[in-house]
């Protein structure tokens, strides 16, 4: 799977307050071993999946030299305690038939937990692309955060936020080949783009067994979409568009964070813009960046 690298510098202002949560004196805490037993992960981890090869080797560390590096716990309200910071660890720990692990004790409010379980995940790029944008519905929704004030902390486009909130609208199906990497980012935001939603299944099925390019399915996309610059007369050859035509849908799609296609008359050097729009919220987000109000 292809990672996202690098989320900006902005990433350590997430948080006005997240200097808050470091200003811990080390030389004071105590490192406790608490029994597995008592452990449970943090309910605000965004990563769902862990690799479990790389599981299995650090199993095998563990069992031969121990937990080198202490876990992060707070103590629950109801029982024993809730992970912060080392899932992995507790969880290699198990597999290695440990019963007890290194922990720190810390205390956080619920917002700090959520924010370092998510912190830790997008610093160290450890998500998929699903998770990130879950784990950015998450911020946004918890914190009351707009896509604009998300994008402006993590020092990212506001289409950038947008182009992984829009995976989310993804049936299941789908969204279980992305999270399983049997489909790409691209090809999932290429489906996006199709109109008839009833199709999308069939079609992201279609791109994973014809292992299609997302060049290839923003062909049939277009051709599903019925739009004219891909439906030629068969005595015709079809014409490819322009590399400077499929840039510019690049960094427009982009611009919007949604599917734009151009179409160019043929022969001339004029045309239109087709921007997709998927509810009157999208509509709005769009007319936002185009700096264009509807008004009251």
């Amino acid at each position: 799977m292809t990672k996202n690298k690098g989320l900006g510098r902005g990433i350590d202002a997430l948080f006005q307050d997240f200097a808050k949560l470091e200003e811990v004196d080390v030389a004071k805490e105590e490192v406790v071993e608490l029994p597995l037993a008592e452990l449970r992960p943090n309910p605000y981890q965004p990563r769902k999946t862990f690799d479990e090869t790389a599981l299995s080797e650090l199993a095998k560390s563990i069992k031969q030299s121990g937990v080198f590096q202490p876990i992060i716990v707070r103590q629950s309200q109801v029982k024993g305690y809730e992970i912060i910071a080392g899932e992995r660890r507790f969880r290699a720990s198990k597999l290695a038939g440990k019963e007890s692990i290194p922990a720190i004790i810390r205390e956080f409010d619920e917002e700090s937990m959520m924010q370092v379980a998510v912190l830790e995940n997008l610093q160290r790029e450890d998500l998929s692309p699903l998770e990130e944008a879950l784990a950015y519905e998450m911020l946004m929704k918890n914190l009351k955060l707009t896509q604009v004030e998300l994008a402006a902390r993590l020092g990212k486009s506001r289409p950038y936020i947008a182009n992984y909130l829009r995976l989310l609208m993804l049936p299941k199906v789908v969204k279980d080949l992305l999270q399983n990497e049997t489909l790409s980012m691209g090809q999932a935001r290429t489906l996006l783009g199709l109109k008839d939603k009833k199709s999308l299944i069939r079609l992201a099925n279609r791109a994973v067994k014809e292992n299609l390019t997302v060049r290839q399915l923003e062909v049939l996309v277009n051709k599903m979409n019925g739009n004219p610059s891909n439906t030629t007369p068969a005595s015709k050859t079809p014409v490819e568009k322009p590399l400077y035509l499929r840039d510019s849908e690049e960094k427009l799609m982009d611009k919007f964070g949604t599917s734009v296609v151009i179409h160019e008359k043929e022969g001339q050097h004029k045309g239109k813009i087709e921007i997709e729009y998927l509810s009157p919220t999208d509509l709005q987000r769009i007319l936002e960046l185009l700096d264009i109000s509807l008004g009251d």
